[in-house]
């Protein structure tokens, strides 16, 4: 292994065996005890059996070899089960592969499952002194930067409480503040900080853009706008192989475009132009489209559970865009005609309903909504209990920031300005932007002509 070399991986392949019953586990142990036991080669084959010809093996990872640099921040995307967690663990030696081997150069810190390394009958305190203990740092190293990391982690009063009641983004605070004080040469972190409220995140990536100058990281995000601003290099992993690996801007946009088309629905292709909206569209989209600065827009799923309000004689059941073609859509892009249909059941009898809906940023600003009121003020909708209701609204979907962006739903009754809210759902429908060439602006809309001219 050479001495610039950070991490190396030489066809790295984990496999995961199942079982029907859990007496087959034992049976398996105790075969395994027998055979270790036994003497002679000849017994050992006739109680063992190759883990590729085992029928209930799950592989996680096949064939995976890449290299790290020191001094290198590599990116590693993929879809929920590619087999990325698999790999870091492999990494950090908390796993073993079951084929292949890998070779890691300095002290690693990791990041990975929440509140991993934590006893979580031990109070935070006690929690620093046992975590940075396991990553080697002698009790007076610990004394010497308690008041750092305790500052860092910035939880206040809960430092001396349990773990055990921690919110997730207290678990995450007081994790990266531990790993940020052990002096790390390897950081690997896997998607820890998406649930991290946005100041504490905008300190843990000034911390990494520091780190950066002196060690290696390895990071794991659904992101791909911060993959692309963090890391020099991307592994894009699926189904447990790698797909491809490369410059930032290269792989995350093939990764994304492998997902638009990803075949049985489950993402739905990106928005074709609609013959009838041709002069609303951004003359320049096919150059964006084709570039890093996509407006890749992830749509989460519906939360029926968000905080909501109403004298509930009605009910949102569902919140999704659809494109032309019917299809719901997991990933849209800024500048598309796109629908949202907003489907409800009705508890009560309703006269002159209203549906509408407000796109808003993660500070809480609206910055585009409508309802269906002026639609039908001169033909207003009457609805019986039992019935079924849904709203639809077709628009040119704007531009958006970087960032976390929702949907806000209601239905209510009366008229635009004497009405009674039946059902209104706070982030009804969470959106993540994932590329923008907006970079000051609240959003940014389709130009149609834009231009210079030295005509006087």
């Amino acid at each position: 292994m050479s001495d610039n070399i950070a991490i190396e991986s030489h066809g790295i392949s984990k496999g995961f065996e199942s079982y029907e019953r859990p007496g087959d586990r034992l049976k398996r142990g105790v075969l395994g005890a027998i055979a270790r036991l036994a003497q002679g080669s000849a017994t050992r084959q006739a109680t063992h059996r190759p883990a590729e010809a085992q029928p209930n093996v799950f592989w996680a990872l096949h064939d995976v070899s890449f290299s790290v640099a020191a001094g290198e921040t590599v990116g590693i995307v993929g879809r929920n089960g590619s087999g990325k967690s698999t790999l870091l663990q492999i990494v950090c030696g908390t796993l073993a592969p079951t084929r292949g081997d890998i070779a890691v150069r300095g002290k690693v810190a990791a990041l990975l499952e929440l509140g991993s390394g934590f006893d979580v009958e031990y109070t935070g305190r006690e929690n620093i002194y046992l975590n940075a203990q396991l990553y080697g740092l002698s009790r007076q190293q610990i004394d010497d930067r308690y008041a750092s990391i305790v500052d860092f982690a910035d939880i206040g009063e809960f430092i001396d409480q349990p773990v055990k009641t921690y919110s997730s983004g207290m678990f995450v605070r007081l994790a990266f503040a531990v790993i940020a004080h052990v002096d790390a040469d390897i950081l690997v972190i896997d998607e820890a900080l998406a649930v991290g409220d946005a100041f504490f995140n905008q300190k843990c990536f000034r911390f990494l853009h520091e780190f950066k100058q002196h060690g290696t990281i390895l990071f794991v995000s659904h992101d791909t706008s911060t993959i692309r601003k963090l890391c020099s290099r991307v592994i894009w992993i699926d189904n447990g192989r790698i797909v491809a690996q490369g410059r930032p801007a290269d792989v995350c946009a093939a990764y994304l475009e492998a997902r638009y088309s990803t075949a049985g629905g489950s993402v739905a292709t990106v928005l074709t132009e609609p013959e009838h909206h041709d002069g609303a569209f951004d003359f320049r989209r096919e150059r964006f489209n084709a570039s890093s600065i996509r407006n890749d827009i992830q749509v989460l799923a519906f939360n029926h559970e968000s905080q909501a309000f109403g004298e509930g004689g009605a009910r949102i059941v569902d919140v999704a865009f659809f494109d032309d073609q019917e299809r719901r859509l997991e990933w849209i892009v800024g500048g598309e005609a796109i629908t949202l249909r907003v489907t409800i059941e009705i508890d009560e009898p309703l006269v002159s309903p209203i549906v509408g809906f407000y796109l808003k940023n993660e500070r809480g600003q609206e910055l585009t909504g409508d309802n269906t009121f002026a639609t039908f003020a001169e033909r207003p909708v009457s609805c019986d209990a039992g019935d079924a209701l849904c709203a639809e609204f077709g628009f040119i979907m704007p531009v958006l920031p970087v960032g976390a962006f929702s949907i806000n739903v209601a239905i209510a009754e009366g008229t635009q300005y004497d009405h009674v809210q039946h059902h209104w759902i706070h982030d009804a429908l969470p959106l993540r932007v994932h590329a923008s060439r907006v970079s000051h602006a609240l959003v940014g809309i389709p130009m149609v002509h834009a231009g210079l001219s030295d005509e006087m």
